[in-house]
């Protein structure tokens, strides 16, 4: 996203199948970057959990209902993008932090 757009580096694209897991998993991705000393600058779409935006300053993770995802396609929105892939247990960095 860097060379595209100057608010992030990146966007992690996730969904889950039904608002209390994107609930979930949005509260782990807080919890884990916490646990390194990150803390999100920004979330939006508790309430909902149909949607739910973690802004870490260098990456914000986009936490999807599959049907939310789906209606938004960001990833169409935003195809000229590279799409990097995830290392497990890379490290994990931000400007914020």
């Amino acid at each position: 996203m860097r060379d595209l757009i100057t608010i992030t580096d990146y966007f992690v694209i996730v969904s889950g199948t039904s608002d209390r897991q994107v609930k979930t998993i949005a509260d782990d991705v807080v919890k884990e970057m916490k646990a390194r000393g990150v803390r999100p600058v920004r979330q939006e779409g508790e309430a909902g959990a149909r949607w739910v935006l973690l802004d870490f300053v260098d990456f914000v993770v986009h936490v999807f209902n599959e049907e939310e995802r789906e209606f938004y396609r960001l990833e169409n929105l935003w195809r000229d993008a590279p799409v990097v892939d995830w290392a497990q247990g890379a490290e994990v960095s931000s400007r914020s932090g």
